[in-house]
């Protein structure tokens, strides 16, 4: 078993159990007690375990501000995003979701006057304010954490909208519990599109797998395909090819 297999093993009995003593690992794992802790060093290392006495602890993920993220993983947001724009059609009526990732792909639609873009996210509507595109902005209530919009129903009628490609963020990806995100308005909102969205695309950098936090928003497989950076780990690449879901994989410009 790969190194990263086991690592997943590990915060999956972690998401559940929240705490594992070494012994029981070694066990689970059928590894020495030295591959435990090189693996528990890694997960430490990347914040999502708390070494305990015996044994670690599952760290529950934070929602960090829009603007902390906006840096994080740059260039591979760039990416997504990129791949995400070229999926837009002459004609396409698409929706950007609030987040930092889909953020990023109104810079490469500039070139496409003829689509139209639903939003919830005021930095997408405030990127788009200049261009020719044509802008429809959901109504509902200002969540000024993510500089977002979640939707409410008597304020918002999405089955007037014909959305032919959503384009949605996420806080959280497992191939066991699907999408999930921190807010239930957000979750809700986005609910709401991938219900009405003829396409949808996950667009979520290699961060957010394995991490599963508050609100589940949807099972993998309502959404058509994901697109993520070339820094994904190899078994969760194969776990989710095993979905039979498409998946894009972007390398940034060097």
């Amino acid at each position: 078993m790969l190194s990263s297999q086991r690592q997943n093993k590990i915060m999956q009995l972690l998401r559940i159990k929240k705490m594992a003593k070494l012994h029981d690992l070694t066990v689970l794992l059928d590894v020495s007690i030295e591959t435990v802790r090189r693996d528990i060093q890694h997960l430490v290392k990347k914040g999502q375990v708390e070494k305990i006495y015996g044994g670690i602890k599952y760290i529950e993920p934070v929602e960090s501000l829009i603007s902390a993220r906006m840096t994080e993983q740059l260039a591979q947001k760039i990416a997504i995003a990129k791949r995400c724009a070229a999926l837009v059609e002459d004609g396409d009526c698409i929706y950007i979701d609030s987040g930092t990732t889909t953020y990023h792909i109104v810079s490469f639609l500039k070139n496409k006057p003829n689509i139209t873009v639903v939003t919830n996210s005021l930095p997408v509507a405030y990127e788009l304010l200049t261009s020719t595109i044509n802008v429809i902005i959901i109504g509902g209530t200002l969540r000024h954490s993510e500089k977002s919009i979640t939707s409410n129903d008597f304020l918002f009628r999405f089955e007037h909208l014909n959305i032919t490609k959503a384009f949605i963020c996420a806080s959280g990806v497992s191939v066991e519990r699907g999408v999930s995100d921190f807010s239930l308005s957000e979750a809700i909102t986005r609910k709401k599109i991938i219900d009405h969205a003829q396409q949808v695309y996950l667009a979520v950098d290699a961060t957010k797998f394995q991490r599963d936090v508050a609100i589940q928003v949807c099972p993998l497989q309502a959404v058509s395909a994901i697109i993520t950076d070339d820094t994904l780990d190899k078994s969760i690449l194969e776990d989710v090819t095993a979905l039979s879901l498409p998946i894009y994989i972007e390398s940034p410009e060097q």
